[in-house]
């Protein structure tokens, strides 16, 4: 009963810059210049993510520009020592990468990129080939859905269901925030119709104004 839900093939970047394992430290800086980006995927053979290096992945080399000696001591983590001495991408970068599925629903990647601290993420296929790339700002696309058009899914995905007459519930989105309005016979089926209403990408919160007719006020009105 369920729509189909955005997934992450349909708000990510199809065309992507990336490098390979023996890219070297300046080619690496110029791609992210060139592209206005803070990370770029590593990839290998016919485009097999192996790693990420980011910008993050760089700076140690900068830090220790002023005063090496000191810099060093400076540098909390072995990791960090070793880039800041690294040349090419394979020795820079973060592996094994985070990366995601095509097919995998914005809410798993919202989930995966908060677990893992991340600001975007490789998007690979079913054989861990190079897709595209997802970022934050993309899963954020959802919220720029049209009111009327997440207002016809609620109808169509949730109330037609739920609310089947003699139930009569009207359906209003404004600024992704839905509201349902009318008369039910069933009040349990409020929670699970907030639950789906949620799930609706687009929808920012869901509010109720119902009023409930008991199967005895409906035979008195009959």
């Amino acid at each position: 009963m369920y729509g189909t839900p955005h997934i992450v093939s349909d708000v990510m970047t199809h065309t992507v810059a990336a490098v390979g394992s023996q890219a070297g430290f300046k080619e690496i800086v110029q791609l992210m210049q060139d592209w206005q980006i803070s990370a770029l995927p590593v990839i290998e053979g016919e485009g097999r993510v192996v790693g990420v290096v980011s910008e993050a992945d760089l700076l140690p080399k900068e830090e220790l520009r002023d005063d090496p000696d000191v810099a060093y001591l400076q540098l909390r983590k072995p990791v960090d020592v070793a880039k800041a001495d690294a040349l090419r991408a394979g020795d820079l970068m973060s592996s094994p990468a985070v990366t995601i599925r095509a097919d995998a629903t914005l809410a798993e990647a919202a989930r995966v990129m908060a677990r893992e601290g991340v600001k975007r993420m490789p998007v690979v296929d079913d054989a861990g080939l190079l897709a595209g790339v997802v970022s934050r700002a993309d899963l954020l696309k959802v919220f720029l859905r049209g009111d009327d058009k997440i207002a016809e899914e609620v109808r169509r995905e949730t109330v037609s269901y739920l609310f089947p007459p003699p139930s009569a519930i009207q359906v209003e989105v404004h600024d992704g925030v839905a509201t349902l309005t009318g008369v039910i016979h069933d009040t349990a089926m409020v929670p699970i119709a907030a639950r789906l209403v949620r799930s609706v990408e687009g929808v920012v919160d869901v509010q109720f104004d119902l009023a409930h007719k008991t199967a005895t006020q409906r035979e008195t009105a009959e």
